[in-house]
């Protein structure tokens, strides 16, 4: 039993774009290929997504040679409003944390919060700067498409 500190991690962006262009991107293989997971200088070599409540998505994301497989399983699509999903980073962790993305239009675009529960309060930090880094990447992505 892990008996550590668990936080929820939160994070809102603004985009410049639609929340229908935004949502899509988490759920379209090619869109999601472009940001989701992708570290800074690895490359996403498997995109595979099953967009559908009770289906899985897997990225895998190469960062020097290395393989890192990120894992999830959808519990709520609700376009262009809000996606639920497990997730999951077998290579490092066998926890399973629950990721909400809720999305709200705005004049100009649309705003996205993101909230990942149950996060190990010693990697919180580090959680958080990286979703803010994948969702700076998306708004970059949507602002494009």
């Amino acid at each position: 039993m892990n008996t550590a500190a668990q936080i929820p991690v939160l994070v809102t962006q603004h985009f410049d774009a639609p929340p229908e262009r935004v949502f899509d991107a988490w759920l379209e293989p090619a869109m999601a290929r472009r940001w989701f997971f992708a570290a800074p200088g690895g490359e996403i070599v498997r995109a595979e997504i099953d967009a559908r409540v009770g289906g899985r998505f897997t990225m895998v994301d190469r960062r020097d040679g290395e393989d890192v497989e990120h894992t999830g399983e959808y519990f709520e699509i609700d376009r262009p409003r809000r996606l639920v999903f497990d997730f999951s980073v077998p290579k490092f962790s066998a926890q399973v944390t629950r990721v909400s993305v809720d999305i709200a239009p705005t004049q100009s675009g649309c705003e996205l919060t993101l909230q990942q529960d149950d996060v190990p309060a010693e990697v919180a930090s580090r959680t958080q700067d990286g979703w803010r880094k994948m969702l700076e990447r998306l708004a970059a992505v949507t602002a494009t498409a």
